[in-house]
């Protein structure tokens, strides 16, 4: 036992170690950490992209005004900070400069003159957007803040040759970015097609997904029990067994199809469950760590979690024959979701990225894959030596599983913050939690079968109750209202947006035109959407193009989602869109035709061409 919890402690410590070290997605430091009066120094904010699938934009022409931003927090009258100075990209499209895994900010500074010594604590910050290389969407913007310490030391005597060789070397090293060229051009060929290109990976990463549950520890265990039952049920008869395979993968493929139906059934209706919408609602944060939490707690054997219908599907696994079959599939469909559910984050980002076909088959094929290696067993049954057996191992593995997951409840807990920015709410979340794991506990400590039915009922109801009352208690948080211009605007005359030559969208001013027979763009972004900025300045505000567009009478209408507007969400849900940017051309009597997320000037004007030219009055 004790051998048992030095093992489960250093599995605890190693993922917290690991977690710390993931987490840090920016690293904040100072060079030289001390410095004499007159010297310069360097504070540097090192960004870490870990999702192989993202970049980070910058717009030159911005400077520091864009959403990749360095910022000193505060007053330090002791120094004297230059601009920040960037690196040089990994890639240059059409003069936007694109960043991949880990790069780093820059801000040169001297110490003045008169500055006293002493130890001084600089609170910095840094901005960033990320966008999805594979399709064009963007994530809101993160800000991270941090503290470096710099020591200001009495005035120096000795030569300052040193220091001012080390800062021009920087300084020269960052300088030679300005001379990149800005040639090449952003692909004309839309970004949809290098998604479908990435469909044969999704199926394949789908199947190998599947494999890899089944070494969750809800699943390991019961594996080679219930393939040694099914082959034993066959006797030796390989029809029966081929039968029994067959109907044992068929409760597993129905099980994962289901899940897949809801989901489909939930974007029909104008839910959108991607991560770009969904980390913009504190709500959904605060579910996420919920079901993370409570599931960690499980696996820690705070309490026991089971799943609607798994009682009834273990009870028809247990009569034995076809049908049983079929209800085992279920019944470790069921079992392996109490451990898998929280693992399944990726697989959703990348499914609902697809159409409703193809994400019905991505859940397939991830089922597929979970019946895979049963099927190899029920074949081969020499492969169950193949398996690990049962023992103590698994439940050291389990609780250890616990802890990544409660680790991973901090992830929205962040997030909560980011949004929030309100530090009472911060705390009522916390208590919330706290409540959650007393009720959890609650639950698995007394409804078992040694107690009394109605002692179970009553404790059960009550934790239930404690964690109802508690979200209702705690988490009151209501956002700063702010007048909507969008909802303001007055159908009859359309409002001026704050580009030239646009309006301010509404569906009453957009189907008004439509009735009228104009030609309409609709452009939907946000001011964190790198993406969006990038279709403004290098095709949508470009003289040509607006002379096109005045050419051709069209009327050009912008929506703003830089925060979540339910109304722009169902506009953009309508036409088949997941994210921002949003940018669709509809052309009376035709169909309308939706540009990439990045496109070209000459995408713009081939679409324009659908439109004759308006006859001069």
């Amino acid at each position: 036992m004790q051998n048992r919890n030095r093992i489960l402690m250093l599995i605890f410590l190693m993922i917290v170690a690991t977690g710390i070290c993931s987490a840090q997605k920016v690293q904040f430091n100072i060079s030289p950490a001390q410095l004499h009066p007159g010297e310069k120094g360097v504070l540097q904010a090192t960004l870490i992209i870990q999702d192989t699938d993202k970049k980070q934009s910058y717009d030159p022409s911005e400077g520091e005004n864009g959403y990749l931003t360095l910022k000193v927090i505060g007053s330090y009258p002791q120094l004297n900070f230059e601009s920040t100075k960037y690196p040089e990209p990994d890639k240059i499209t059409d003069g936007i400069w694109e960043y991949y895994g880990k790069f780093t900010l820059k801000k040169p500074f001297v110490v003045k003159a008169d500055a006293k010594p002493g130890k001084l604590s600089i609170k910095v910050e840094l901005q960033y957007g990320l966008c999805h290389k594979s399709s064009g969407f963007c994530d809101p913007p993160q800000t991270v803040e941090g503290t470096v310490q710099l020591e200001i030391l009495p005035t120096a005597t000795l030569a300052e040759s040193e220091n001012e060789q080390f800062i021009e070397k920087e300084q020269d090293t960052l300088a030679t970015n300005a001379s990149v060229s800005t040639k090449e051009e952003i692909p004309s060929a839309p970004v949809q097609k290098e998604e479908s290109g990435n469909i044969l990976i999704y199926m394949l990463l789908a199947i190998l997904g599947g494999i890899v549950l089944n070494f969750t520890p809800c699943v390991l265990p019961i594996l080679p029990i219930r393939a040694m039952s099914m082959i034993n049920q066959a006797q030796k008869d390989i029809t029966k067994l081929m039968i029994h395979t067959l109907l044992y993968t068929l409760g597993v493929l129905l099980s994962f199809g289901a899940i897949a139906a809801v989901f489909v059934i939930a974007r029909a209706s104008g839910v959108n469950l991607t991560y770009g919408f969904l980390s913009q609602s504190v709500t959904y944060n605060l579910i996420m760590m919920s079901i993370l939490f409570l599931f960690g707690l499980s696996l820690l054997n705070v309490w026991e979690m089971t799943l609607p219908g798994m009682n009834a599907a273990a009870k028809a696994t247990s009569k034995g024959g076809y049908i049983g079959s079929f209800f085992n599939g279920v019944f470790a469909f069921l079992m392996g979701f109490s451990c898998m559910g929280p693992f399944m984050g990726p697989a959703l980002e990348v499914a609902f990225r697809l159409s409703s076909p193809m994400l019905v088959l991505f859940f397939l094929l991830i089922g597929f894959g979970f019946a895979l290696p049963f099927i190899i067993i029920s074949l081969f049954p020499k492969a169950l030596k193949a398996l690990p057996k049962p023992g103590e191992w698994m439940n050291i593995f389990k609780e250890a599983m616990g802890f990544v997951l409660l680790w991973l409840t901090w992830k929205y807990v962040s997030n909560i913050w980011s949004l929030t920015k309100s530090g009472p709410f911060l705390i009522n979340t916390l208590l919330f939690i706290f409540w959650m794991g007393v009720a959890a506990w609650l639950y698995g400590r007394f409804v078992r079968p040694q107690y009394k039915k109605w002692v179970q009922f009553l404790l059960g109801f009550a934790a239930i109750a404690i964690i109802i009352w508690s979200a209702s208690y705690y988490l009151k948080w209501e956002p700063e209202k702010e007048a909507n211009k969008q909802e303001q605007v007055q159908v009859e005359g359309m409002q001026p947006a704050e580009q030239e030559g646009w309006y301010v969208f509404t569906p009453e001013l957009f189907y008004k035109l439509q009735e009228e027979g104009k030609p309409v763009y609709v452009e939907i972004g946000a001011a964190w959407c790198t993406n969006c900025k990038t279709n403004e300045k290098k095709v949508l505000n470009q003289e040509d193009i607006i002379a096109e567009f005045e050419r051709r009478g069209v009327i050009r209408l912008k929506g703003d989602f830089t925060r979540e507007n339910p109304v722009l969400k169902d506009f953009m849900l309508q036409y088949g869109s997941i994210g921002v940017p949003f940018n669709m051309l509809f052309i009376p009597g035709e169909e309308p035709i939706k540009m990439p997320e990045l496109f070209s000037k000459s995408d713009l004007k081939k679409a324009l061409e659908h439109i004759p030219v308006k006859e001069k009055q």
